[in-house]
């Protein structure tokens, strides 16, 4: 009953908001094409209205984990604030497992998983004593057939 209930109490969280947001359980983005001063200014209102949201239902959010990530070499790269705080300005976010760049090349997700099958290869041949073949086939072989 505990996630139905918080999905009803932020229902209302998106009301007033210009651009575009998608709500994840307890994550919030918020996101729009900044071509100029007037679509960056857009931003900061909805930026505004959400602080004022969790101000007004006692949900705050925590500023220090609020982050801005510019696109493309267009775009006016401006300072956004919650609560008079500028928000950290970073090139790569990692979300739901997922590497996000500001360049979005795959480069950095694909260094990721390597790094990460390598340390869990690294585990497992430190983790065998006796490493011989045929126990690996047999084992294999057993468990592919349905024998134990």
């Amino acid at each position: 009953m505990g996630p139905i209930l918080f999905l009803i109490y932020i229902n209302d969280l998106d009301y007033g908001i210009r651009n575009w947001i998608l709500k994840f359980a307890d994550n919030t983005k918020v996101f729009s094409r900044a071509n100029g001063s007037e679509d960056c200014a857009s931003l900061q209102k909805d930026l505004d209205t959400l602080v004022n949201w969790s101000e007004e239902w006692q949900m705050l959010f925590n500023v220090g984990k609020c982050k801005v990530m510019h696109f493309g070499r267009n775009n006016p790269s401006n300072d956004y604030y919650m609560k008079s705080q500028k928000l950290e300005i970073t090139d790569t976010e990692k979300d739901l497992g997922i590497v996000i760049t500001s360049d979005l090349k795959s480069s950095q997700q694909c260094s990721d998983a390597y790094a990460k099958a390598n340390r869990i290869l690294g585990m497992i041949k430190r983790g065998l004593l006796f490493l011989n073949q045929s126990i690996f086939y047999f084992s294999c072989t057993n468990r592919w057939s349905g024998r134990i």
